[in-house]
């Protein structure tokens, strides 16, 4: 797994949008027993707080100490330094398994090799992510040159999984229909401005080009804005249980 986020890990706490209720709802209708979640590659913990609201216990791990150090702390819930594909966690251990912004990160093999030994027979594994950020006709044109133009060639292979909305990605497992959930925010033009700084391929270009990318279009950003705009994230959701009773992973060929 790869960390591009420990550099900003107080910013991406601040600034990256948080999941509606629309889909906490949707995990407690399909988990029956709440005894132990895992949320894999918790970042700041944004999921996983959420989820210690109605499990027993939340277990969430990530490879970045930075981003668990800004993270929020409840008594049921429990941290840990440790990649997704290698865990110290006993055999059947979990009741849902949650990977929010993350799967395209890991390697895929490992990771399910992990969740196939981790996880109870009747849990259910939960992929969570959302796509290119949209306001409205004017701004998104903007968001268009900024991403596509002048970040393209900068974004991390892994990033075509989001463009494909998690689609594309192996997904080994007996697969549920989700429901269609919406993300939408009131963003002032400073916190979607802040958001973007976020982006992997910005900090990828300030590396190589000495400058920040941003400002090539912030002058357009603000005066495009009005006041709070609603800011919408389209939701990725993929969902499945064990294909085999007896958790024996059969590695993707």
């Amino acid at each position: 797994m790869k960390d591009r986020f420990s550099f900003q890990a107080s910013q991406y706490a601040q600034y990256r949008p948080h999941y509606p209720t629309t889909l906490y709802a949707y995990l407690q209708e399909i988990i029956s027993n709440k005894e132990k979640a895992w949320d894999c590659g918790t970042g700041n913990g944004q999921v996983a707080t959420q989820l210690a609201t109605f499990f027993d216990t939340v277990f969430a791990t990530d490879i970045s100490k930075a981003q668990l150090a800004a993270a929020s702390s409840l008594p049921n819930l429990h941290y840990s330094q440790q990649p997704a594909e290698q865990t110290n966690f006993p055999d059947h251990s979990f009741d849902l398994i949650v990977v929010a912004q993350a799967i395209h990160w890991f390697d895929f093999n490992a990771f399910y090799k992990e969740v196939y030994r981790t996880l109870k027979e009747e849990g259910v594994l939960v992929v969570i992510g959302y796509g290119l950020v949209q306001v409205n006709a004017i701004i998104d044109a903007i968001t268009q040159v900024l991403y596509y133009d002048i970040l393209g060639d900068f974004w991390d292979e892994e990033r075509k999984y989001i463009d494909e909305h998690y689609q594309t990605i192996p997904f080994p497992f007996e697969e549920r229909t989700p429901p269609t959930l919406s993300n939408t925010l009131p963003w002032s033009c400073a916190h979607f401005l802040a958001y973007l700084q976020t982006w992997s391929a910005v900090k990828h270009f300030v590396q190589q080009k000495g400058y920040n990318p941003i400002e090539q279009v912030r002058k357009q950003y603000l005066t495009a804005w009005r006041g709070t705009e609603k800011v919408h994230f389209p939701m990725l959701l993929r969902v499945g249980n064990l294909k085999r009773a007896d958790n024996v992973y059969q590695p993707l060929v």
